[in-house]
């Protein structure tokens, strides 16, 4: 399979694995590859990723290092120069390629049909159009492939500003339809997953999974969780609670919203 690892070509994870506001994101992600690499004459073969807005690589790095080709399409070429350094310090630079360009909706990096994983971390927030950002995802993916979608959550931001004492910003973010709690918002938009999965199954796009992302890591101090056998505590509690059955609201306010959406 292609995710097992070739002799010096290991992910660099760090952070991605080892850090609670990251690590179940790249958990989701890695059960995503699994389970495309497993799909009928997948076997053995590289999959195709186009990780729009990836910035300097933190996951498609893991991926190419993971023995997968991957695609980055990012506005910063100093973002993007970054990335190459990543990718060429675990030997997976003949697997990374970089698009300097508006993530908004660039789906001209591969032919249409053809792309096994599309990811758009941290994007949907900032394009003109969310609609047209993800049509052009379910364009990109072939019949099977599989989009990793991660947005900011209305409701953490109500609760952050309210603990912050900053209620009437509180409030507006709870009534604005964006989510914004006032002109100095550095987010043009948040999501609550109602918004998410319409706008996934409007570009004809297939949600599966939903779960909450940096609920903990985000509200508990750093200097609480300094140490490797300490941080793993908030880790698996971000685990447990970011799906969990019995506790949707939890979920719900968490900072981030992760989904796995398929083209059917």
């Amino acid at each position: 399979m292609a995710d097992e690892q070739p002799q010096g070509r290991r992910p660099r994870r760090g952070d991605l694995a080892g850090a609670p506001r990251t690590a179940v994101v790249w958990e989701a992600v890695q059960r995503m590859v699994a389970d495309l690499s497993a799909q009928p004459g997948q076997a053995g073969q590289p999959l195709a990723v186009v990780d729009v807005g990836g910035g300097t690589g933190g996951l498609a790095v893991a991926l190419a290092g993971l023995g997968h080709d991957v695609t980055v399409v990012d506005p910063s070429p100093d973002a993007l120069a970054a990335l190459q350094r990543r990718a060429a310090e675990v030997g997976a630079a003949e697997r990374v390629h970089g698009v300097q360009a508006d993530a908004g909706q660039r789906d001209d990096v591969a032919a249409p049909g053809t792309v096994d994983l599309v990811g758009r971390q941290g994007v949907l927030e900032y394009v003109d159009d969310p609609a047209a950002a993800l049509s052009a995802v379910a364009r990109l993916l072939r019949p099977g492939g599989a989009a990793s979608v991660l947005v900011a959550q209305r409701s953490a931001v109500v609760v952050a500003r309210a603990l912050a004492g900053r209620f009437a910003e509180a409030s507006r973010a709870l009534e604005d339809p964006d989510g914004r709690w006032g002109a100095a918002d550095p987010l043009p938009r948040r999501f609550d997953a109602a918004s998410v999965v319409q706008l996934l199954t409007a570009a004809g796009l297939a949600p599966r999974d939903l779960h909450g992302v940096r609920l903990f890591s985000d509200l508990v101090p750093e200097a609480l969780v300094d140490g490797e056998e300490v941080r793993s505590a908030p880790l698996a509690l971000e685990r447990a609670v970011g799906a969990h059955p019995d506790h949707p609201g939890l979920a719900a306010l968490a900072t981030q919203l992760h989904v796995r959406a398929h083209r059917p």
